[in-house]
């Protein structure tokens, strides 16, 4: 089979991580029998400065035509924060629906853990973040007089929401304010996401953040709904857990915990959170996912101040690409990309500048590529 493939490199140590991905997949797709074919485009922090735009028109448009996406990262300090941010990932992510953000932390031999844990044991937490609403949809201003009105849109797949706000402060001061938005479909359709991989994971209880005590009627309707959809599933146990209780009790016991489903802005902090008791971000991958074209990238950003020098480790994108075969279907891919990159950190003799080894950047993705091997036939 031949899956065409788009990837977004991005800046700093984006394009020489996403080499490294592309590198391995290539390796794991062509053993199991597999093609990928790659479009690369070029839009990030250059583009902008060159172009004075994030996206063109019909960029988005262009990347929907492939089967998946693959993002190095993003930023620059050339750019000020919020163009690439909101106009480059918010508006892949609002556009193609990635209503599921899936962030998994899984710890590796050989990698220095903050929370020792029995040698026989791993860490396998996957915190699935509701990727589209909340605090993070962009509904907000800044008052600049005592009596300011504010027109607010988000146009989503599933709903359109608008509003007029009038403010009055007094007396006079600047205040800057942000809206969130739940829906009860997208709680539900999140929620069944977290309850199906709980399922696929052999688990039986499923914990959901909130912080109902402080926002009752906010995320007070976030437990009520995330409630109601896991009746459907009598055989799994939810656990409604406070997020600051929910950070407290991680780094404790962190074995204690599977699957972790959470809003918006709270699935951004546990996560970083996560994948720092697994081993740190350069190891954290994750995925925007949605009905339609879906968005692979490594959580850490692009850290121009080593781009060029060797230093990026390359896993947390190799591990993304994983994930991307894996939602294509290639299974067997995706599985011996995991294989390799877990028995390259077990030989502990080339690790990652990054661990405390002698390996550059392209060292790395070559010792994890030449890992990935015909599997053994019965």
């Amino acid at each position: 089979m031949v899956y065409r493939v788009a990837v977004l490199p991005g800046d700093g140590i984006g394009p020489e991580v996403t080499a490294q991905a592309r590198k391995v997949m290539n390796k794991a797709a062509l053993i199991t029998q597999n093609e990928l074919l790659w479009q690369e485009f070029p839009f990030g922090a250059e583009y902008y400065l060159a172009h004075n735009v994030v996206l063109p028109p019909g960029a988005l448009n262009d990347i929907g035509a492939y089967d998946a996406l693959l993002l190095g990262a993003v930023g620059d300090p050339k750019v000020p924060p919020g163009p690439l941010e909101q106009e480059l990932l918010l508006a892949l992510r609002f556009h193609f629906d990635q209503y599921l953000n899936l962030r998994p932390a899984l710890s590796f031999p050989n990698v220095p853990l903050p929370c020792p844990i029995p040698p026989d044991r791993t860490i396998n937490i996957a915190v699935v973040r509701e990727n589209t609403e909340d605090y993070y949809m962009g509904l907000g201003g800044l008052t600049e007089n005592p009596a300011d009105s504010f027109n607010l849109s988000a146009p989503r797949k599933l709903y359109s929401f608008k509003a007029t706000l009038n403010t009055c402060v007094s007396p006079e001061t600047k205040a800057a304010f942000s809206l969130g938005l739940l829906s009860e479909p997208g709680i539900r359709r999140i929620t069944q996401k977290a309850l199906t991989l709980t399922k696929a994971r052999g688990e039986k209880s499923l914990t959901v953040a909130t912080k109902a005590n402080a926002l009752p009627q906010y995320y007070g309707f976030w437990d009520k709904i995330t409630r109601s959809e896991a009746e459907k599933c009598p055989d799994i146990r939810v656990n409604l857990m406070n997020v600051d209780n929910l950070c407290y009790q991680l780094p404790r016991d962190p074995l204690a915990f599977g699957v972790i489903l959470c809003p918006n802005l709270f699935g951004d902090i546990v996560s970083d959170l996560v994948s720092a008791l697994a081993g740190g971000l350069g190891l954290a991958a994750s995925g925007n996912i949605g009905d339609s074209l879906s968005m692979f990238e490594p959580v850490h950003g692009s850290a121009p101040d080593i781009a060029g020098t060797g230093k990026a480790n390359p896993l947390a994108a190799i591990l993304s690409g994983a994930m991307l075969l894996e939602h294509l279907k290639l299974n067997e891919a995706a599985r011996l990309i995991t294989k390799a990159v877990a028995e390259y950190l077990a030989g502990g003799l080339y690790l990652p500048l990054e661990l405390g080894g002698p390996a550059d950047t392209d060292r790395v993705g070559t010792a994890v590529a030449d890992l990935i091997t015909e599997p053994k036939r019965s």
